[in-house]
């Protein structure tokens, strides 16, 4: 019976930590890149965005997404209004105000910027010399998204 609770305690602690979705900062996958090249998918968001919050509650919660983003692809998540510095590509890109409190992140206008629109959420896929191969501004449900990454893996 003592075996039985231990296992079930295991269990019961590790189960929430599998089938996490893998997330990096853009630092980490430029070094990650180097060693494996694979495309990174950034998903460009706010904090105010409803359909933003439905995209990380259910499409990135989808068992099927995560296997296939952690497998194939680097993910980072970019929160559009983050007021901290982003290097990236030897390129430092700031937060840019637009108003008292407001503001966009150049970082996000320069991958979420379709038709000289912003829009969230957006979608951008880069390739592994991080050229945008794939950009969509829209909400895209689990069987979507499986359906663009089939296509660009």
């Amino acid at each position: 019976m003592k075996k039985i609770s231990i296992i079930w305690l295991f269990l019961l602690f590790t189960f929430p930590f599998f089938g996490q979705l893998k997330s990096y900062s853009f630092s980490e996958v430029e070094k990650l890149n180097k060693i494996t090249p694979k495309p990174t998918l950034v998903f460009v968001h706010t904090s105010w965005c409803n359909y933003c919050k439905i995209m990380e509650n259910s499409t990135f919660k989808n068992q099927e997404v995560i296997q296939q983003l952690n497998e194939n692809f680097y993910f980072v998540s970019l929160d559009a209004e983050v007021p901290s510095d982003i290097t990236f590509l030897n390129h430092t890109f700031k937060f840019r105000p637009t108003g008292p409190k407001t503001g966009v992140h150049e970082l996000a206008t320069e991958l979420a910027t379709i038709n000289n629109k912003v829009m969230y959420p957006t979608i951008a896929i880069l390739d592994a010399s991080f050229a945008i191969l794939f950009q969509k501004q829209s909400y895209l449900n689990a069987e979507e998204l499986l359906s663009i990454l089939q296509k660009i893996k």
